[in-house]
């Protein structure tokens, strides 16, 4: 109990690192709504992927074009984050263009998109000499390392992604669940596409910055599949996915402090385990509705 009353101090050491934990946690749910909607629920890992060879990318072209860069630097990051977004982005247009074709089925471009992506992340670090433990860290996302110019960037860009899909959430609900009434409608499809895919790509490219590719897939995935159980409406299928993902987050972060364990895996730990509890719980009242509507 101490544990958490020392957490919850205006002056805890880690705050910034805490308040990032629960605004990733929330946010990303978000944007994770829709993909389990599109049912397009692997996109959550190829993406972070994406993005991950995307900061790898930015730092070999730097070599390359203006010269070794130094690790810590304020630049370093916004570098790290223009790669990321470019890539995941990128990554979201041509899997989009892609599937208008439909010449493959989506899981079989969702398939080849996480292995590009992981090989050219490989290749890149390898290609670059200056990528040690720092570089590693960056990729990686260090959440404990939040500082509070980071944390306000953060809170401020993923707010006004939260501001955008509340706003046009009717729009985006109606191209995601159903694209042919969107048209008959007169609905400018692509326009709403393509915004749904910046707040999708500026997401999950911080996400993978502050926190990882691992925490922003479990994210992404975790709570809004716990949500979809629990909710019918669309507004309180991500309210729903949003506070879960907040709660866990927040979970996650104290458990990772009182027994000293790894943030990350931690925070997408505790996410699992309510998925688990919520099934279960789900599983039994429909079964105990089966037999009651037998007998």
């Amino acid at each position: 109990m101490s544990a958490l009353v020392e957490i919850l101090r205006p002056d805890f050491i880690l705050r910034d690192a805490l308040v990032g934990s629960v605004l990733v946690g929330a946010v990303c749910p978000l944007v994770g709504v829709y993909f389990v909607l599109r049912r397009m629920i692997f996109l959550g890992v190829a993406l972070p992927q994406l993005s991950a060879a995307g900061i790898a990318f930015a730092f070999v072209a730097y070599r390359l074009v203006v010269g070794p860069h130094e690790h810590g630097n304020v630049s370093e990051r916004s570098l790290a984050i223009v790669g990321a977004f470019a890539f995941t982005l990128g990554g979201i247009l041509v899997l989009a263009a892609m599937e208008r074709q439909g010449r493959e089925t989506v899981e079989a471009r969702i398939g080849v998109t996480y292995a590009v992506a992981a090989a050219l992340t490989i290749l890149f670090l390898a290609a670059d000499p200056h990528g040690d433990a720092q570089m590693v860290n960056l990729l990686k996302g260090d959440i404990l390392a939040t500082t509070s110019a980071s944390l306000g960037v953060l809170a401020a860009v993923l707010g006004a992604v939260v501001v955008v899909l509340f706003a046009f959430r009717k729009e985006f609900l109606l191209v995601s669940f159903d694209r042919d009434l969107a048209v008959v409608f007169r609905k400018r499809v692509a326009v709403w596409d393509l915004l749904l895919y910046l707040a999708i790509g500026v997401t999950i490219s911080l996400g993978v910055m502050t926190a990882g590719p691992l925490v922003t897939f479990g994210f992404l995935v975790v709570p809004p599949l716990t949500a979809r159980l629990l909710t019918r409406r669309m507004i309180s299928f991500s309210l729903a996915a949003a506070s879960i993902g907040g709660l866990t987050a927040f979970v996650g972060f104290y458990c990772a402090y009182r027994f000293d364990l790894p943030l990350g895996p931690a925070e997408v730990a505790v996410a699992s385990v309510v998925l688990a509890v919520v099934t279960t719980v789900t599983m039994i009242g429909r079964w105990r509705t089966s037999a009651r509507s037998a007998s």
